[in-house]
């Protein structure tokens, strides 16, 4: 099945890794430099469909975006907050080195989880975490707990549960 995905990532190398690991997979990849660009991008095309009248999909327009989570100008929870603004069902995937950092702040900034790959990691990961959507009827049931948390203060025993449970929906990435 061949996917859209938007990608926010500042280092050019890497972007470049993706691109042609998810391309080679037959996937269309719209690389951003960073979370600024990434919400624009995403906004015009999230406005674009919504002008075509085309019945939307649960994650149109993108199947999925990957966001660096730390990133010149606009981070990624910043970028990822504005995207879920506009369509809450976005999947999305954050690419960081402090998972459980990201996790913590996912929950507490976002008010619920999202999927995580933890950096550095081959490009191989990334297309098959990209192309496994089974994880996210998972992660909607684990959101639905997310949300009896105080999400404002999550302590280590919460977050090292939840990490427990991505790391075993998500079959690689963590």
């Amino acid at each position: 099945m061949k996917m859209n995905v938007l990608v926010a990532e500042d280092d050019p190398n890497m972007t470049n890794l993706y691109r042609i690991a998810l391309e080679a997979k037959g996937h269309h990849v719209r690389i951003t430099q960073d979370g600024e660009e990434c919400i624009r991008v995403y906004k015009e095309a999230f406005e674009k469909l919504a002008e075509s009248g085309k019945k939307p999909s649960k994650y149109e327009p993108f199947d999925v975006v990957v966001l660096d989570y730390r990133m010149p100008k606009v981070d990624g929870l910043e970028a990822a907050k504005a995207i879920l603004a506009l369509n809450r069902s976005q999947r999305i995937v954050f690419a960081s080195a402090f998972v459980k950092e990201t996790l913590r702040d996912s929950v507490k900034h976002l008010e619920q989880v999202v999927e995580l790959i933890q950096k550095p990691f081959e490009p191989k990961v990334l297309v098959d975490l990209v192309e496994d959507t089974s994880a996210t009827k998972e992660l909607e049931e684990i959101n639905k707990l997310v949300a009896d948390l105080n999400t404002d203060s999550p302590d280590d025993e919460q977050i090292n549960e939840l990490l427990g449970i991505l790391k075993r929906i998500q079959k690689s990435g963590l």
